[in-house]
């Protein structure tokens, strides 16, 4: 089906908004300010109850610690954002503070959910669009660990479309400087060491009701290329190499044939932010054709120190298809601000391009004084 047939489709009885996702009037397409991509990133979650006068003074904050580029959640698979054709509208929030963190010296690179799916309409209409379990349950009914964690399923041609649709909403966006992706991947079919506890479980292999996905269509598609359909490998099923990478395939070619793409008609920057343990989530990112990669290397969640990071960097840095910058994303809560120097340095000398904070609310003044020093220095 073609994205335009495929647009009306999912408008006809959906969430009653009023044009498809390629249905604009064509403009001109934006040419980027810069083919670099930034240096240092933090993340940021929406607040919006603040006035523009405060996303000021916390831009000009931003920039001031020697942040290059701020990436705001604009899309969390329930609502958008910023004007969306098809999924419910919360706030035009991205298009309001684009031209406040511009005035600042900062890139806006907008952060979006890719396969997660929680918009009551869409669900009901399209259950088909989920994915599922070895055990046969799928994910909109028989989530994994947390009630959103509905993945849909990389085999299906209309979940491509839909994903290339999210991506191309906020590529049109003229100002914006580039499409960030989270969640591109699937549930994790075991989780890091440390989170496992949290959720009373022990994941010592990989069981049923976490390892996806299993779609009639990515059998279908595995059997007709290998002969055998994976279910009827049995407990062999789990260390088969081939429907191994065949589910990472799945995934990959979401982003490099549908996500990349829908960017890059419009001159985008398109990112993403990734797993160190990549396996688990059949997230092949190093073969990826994005502009960069902000692998979430949350050290404390890994059971690791601090000096993992920049191992970690090295390590994805040598399997890159292509040499693209890796940044390493922080999280905030596992760390003193005293550890920002080591990080930094290690991470600079293991020819990574720079650091990703989670999130800004995470920065107190300590936090933003050693940024500053580290950054600038």
């Amino acid at each position: 089906m073609r994205r335009r047939e495929f647009t009306k489709t999912i408008l006809a009885g959906s969430v009653a908004l009023s044009s498809g996702l390629t249905s604009c009037k064509n403009k001109e397409i934006p040419s980027i300010k810069s083919t670099q991509l930034p240096s240092n990133w933090v993340w940021l979650r929406p607040n919006l109850d603040w006035d523009l006068d405060q996303w000021k003074q916390s831009f000009d904050d931003i920039k001031v610690m020697g942040i290059d580029a701020v990436v705001p959640q604009v899309y969390n698979s329930h609502n958008a954002l910023f004007d969306h054709p098809i999924v419910p509208v919360k706030d035009n929030w991205l298009e309001r503070i684009l031209p406040i963190a511009h005035a600042a010296g900062l890139e806006v690179h907008a952060w979006m959910w890719s396969m997660p799916l929680n918009v009551p309409a869409l669900i009901e209409k399209h259950p088909d669009w989920f994915s599922v379990n070895r055990k046969g349950n799928p994910s909109h009914t028989h989530p994994a660990y947390v009630d959103y964690y509905k993945f849909m399923d990389p085999c299906h041609p209309e979940v491509q479309e839909f994903v290339a649709g999210n991506v191309e909403a906020l590529a049109k966006i003229e100002d914006l400087d580039g499409v960030h992706l989270d969640y591109i991947r699937q549930p994790d079919v075991i989780l890091a060491e440390a989170l496992q506890p949290k959720y009373n479980i022990v994941q010592d292999k990989e069981y049923a009701q976490y390892d996806y996905p299993y779609s009639l269509r990515c059998r279908s598609a595995f059997k007709d290329i290998h002969g055998i359909d994976p279910l009827d490998l049995g407990e062999e099923v789990a260390a088969h190499n081939a429907w191994r990478q065949f589910r990472y395939d799945a995934v990959t070619n979401v982003v490099n044939n549908f996500a990349v793409p829908a960017a890059k008609k419009y001159n985008k920057k398109i990112t993403a932010a990734v797993f160190p343990n990549w396996e688990s989530v059949r997230q092949q990112w190093q073969q990826w054709d994005i502009d960069g990669f902000l692998p979430m290397l949350y050290h404390g969640f890994y059971n690791e120190d601090i000096h993992w990071i920049a191992d970690q960097v090295a390590k994805n840095k040598a399997l890159l298809k292509s040499d693209k910058p890796i940044y390493a994303g922080l999280f905030l809560g596992h760390l003193k601000p005293e550890d920002i120097e080591t990080i930094y340095n290690e991470v600079m000398e293991k020819e990574g391009s720079g650091l990703a904070l989670f999130a800004y609310g995470g920065l107190n003044q300590e936090f933003k004084d050693i940024m500053k020093k580290v950054l600038l220095s």
